[in-house]
C-alpha cells in the first residue's frame, strides 16, 4: 500500500506491505527496498468487473507466493538498473 504526500502529488511518504504490514523504507520518495508493485484490473467475465485491484509486497511475501507456483517464475539477469 503506498502512501504519497497528497492525493494528486507524485511524492511517495510511504509503502507498506500488503502481506505482512512491514513498512518498507523510503527516504526522501525513493523506495530503498525491494518491493513487488501488483495491479490487477478485471474485465469483462470475471466475478470483479469493473475493479482494480493495488497492491505491494516486501521481497519476503513475494519469495512466499512465487514458492507455491506450480510453474517457476521466468528469472533473467539484467545489465542495467534503471
Amino acid at each position: 500500500m503506498r502512501k504519497y504526500l497528497e492525493e494528486s502529488s507524485n511524492e511517495l511518504v510511504s509503502v507498506i506491505c500488503n502481506g505482512c504490514g512491514k513498512n518498507l523504507l523510503v527516504e526522501n520518495g525513493i523506495l530503498k527496498e525491494g518491493c513487488f508493485e501488483g495491479d490487477a484490473v478485471f474485465g469483462y467475465f470475471s466475478k470483479k468487473d469493473g475493479q482494480i485491484h493495488s497492491f505491494d509486497l516486501c521481497e519476503e511475501c513475494y519469495d512466499k507466493i512465487i514458492e507455491s507456483f506450480a510453474i517457476p517464475v521466468k528469472a533473467e539477469e539484467i545489465n542495467e538498473l534503471l
